[in-house]
């Protein structure tokens, strides 16, 4: 489908979570607008179904409080009439001091939310370059090749990029419960997550074989570079063998009953959906490959007879060069009509994408109405 749209509608490009708080927020606003989302015409790297914000890595929005960056970015999110905000905490699972969702029905909500909109119109189908008129283009670190070149045509410089890693999920009736056992470190929020306790024995076998065994190889001419908060765990190993144990397996604020001593490290696993039928293992994002995964795994003291609903993997996130190609107001430097949000922009995290498509939804919004742009001052978590 080529690009089309006037200068009367809001045209957004990409069914993500920034695409959806756009076409949202201008809805809302009163604005008429049509919301493109490629899936299930053509498919992605990393997308399994065809719902709308479907959450293609961890299921956990992160941190709540108010003392924290993200859960204050949170609450301004919410006073600006954030749809992922409504619908991930209707759909919420235990998960501490952090909001976590039940994937399935977190995509299921904001896609009935979106096509329940009388001012949105939902197109099914590929967009193969930007649309005329007003427009917000929120495709994600997986826009597809026929846009990517249209966007970089537009930009005169090539697009940069990432790897992103997703982590494998078990089943929960796999899980060896006489091993593992339910705790949220220093007790903040119960019994949330499962604990897979490591002996300092098991902790540096483990490492090493998550060392030696064969990864997905990565392209001679593709530059690999990861976002800190989706490090493989082969990379954090990589940096050193107690890393893992100072990152996600770290043991502090938990105490193995077996024992009644701190454990030398932990593997935590997350309730992935509301029923607690599976659980995703936190932080364990992977490009090891399928066979070295389940062997490598499965030497999780708890895990030994998993059985694994989906497997971890890598792929390609594409990002723009934002400094130089955005202005404060997410306007496209070189084409005043055409805004860009979402993890495309070069934001890490479910919340900060979502985020940049409400205020992409403001601008958009205001240029509809010639109302002059906004952003928000420094002293906010969005600005």
């Amino acid at each position: 489908m080529s690009g089309t749209g006037d200068n009367r509608r809001l045209t957004v490009v990409g069914g993500g979570l920034a695409g959806c708080e756009a076409a949202w927020y201008a809805a809302s606003a009163g604005c008429e607008v049509r919301l493109h989302e490629m899936r299930p015409v053509r498919a992605t790297e990393a997308h399994q179904t065809d719902r709308l914000a479907e959450l293609v890595c961890s299921n956990s929005f992160r941190n709540a409080s108010l003392d924290t960056a993200v859960g204050l970015l949170k609450d301004e999110m919410r006073r600006l009439g954030s749809l992922v905000m409504s619908v991930a905490e209707t759909t919420s699972v235990p998960a501490g001091a952090a909001l976590a969702v039940d994937r399935e029905g977190f995509a299921d909500g904001v896609t009935r939310a979106i096509e329940g909109h009388p001012r949105i119109e939902l197109v099914r189908g590929e967009v193969d370059r930007i649309p005329a008129g007003v427009a917000v283009v929120a495709t994600g670190p997986l826009t597809s090749p026929s846009l990517s070149q249209d966007l970089q045509k537009r930009l005169g410089e090539e697009h940069l990029y990432f790897y992103d890693a997703i982590a494998p999920i078990v089943g929960a009736d796999s899980i060896d419960t006489s091993i593992a056992f339910r705790a949220s470190r220093y007790d903040k929020g119960g019994d949330d997550y499962i604990n897979f306790p490591f002996s300092e024995e098991e902790y540096y076998g483990f490492v090493d074989a998550i060392m030696a065994a064969e990864k997905v190889p990565t392209r001679d001419f593709e530059r690999c570079v990861y976002f800190e908060g989706c490090m493989p765990i082969e990379e954090m190993a990589r940096r050193g063998r107690d890393t893992l144990a100072f990152g996600p397996m770290r043991p502090v604020g938990l105490i193995d009953p077996r024992t009644g001593a701190r454990p030398y490290a932990v593997a935590q696993a997350r309730q992935d959906d509301r029923e607690g039928t599976l659980y995703n293992l936190v932080g364990f994002q992977t490009k090891m490959t399928y066979p070295e995964q389940r062997r490598v795994l499965r030497m999780v003291p708890g895990l030994e007879a998993a059985s694994f609903v989906r497997l971890g993997s890598l792929h390609r996130n594409t990002f723009v060069n934002s400094p130089n190609a955005l202005r404060p107001t997410l306007r496209l430097r070189g084409d005043d009509r055409v805004f860009l949000a979402g993890q495309l922009v070069g934001v890490e995290g479910y919340v900060e994408s979502a985020a940049t498509g409400i205020l992409a939804g403001v601008n958009a919004t205001r240029m509809l109405r010639g109302e002059d742009l906004v952003f928000p001052p420094p002293t906010t978590a969005l600005g």
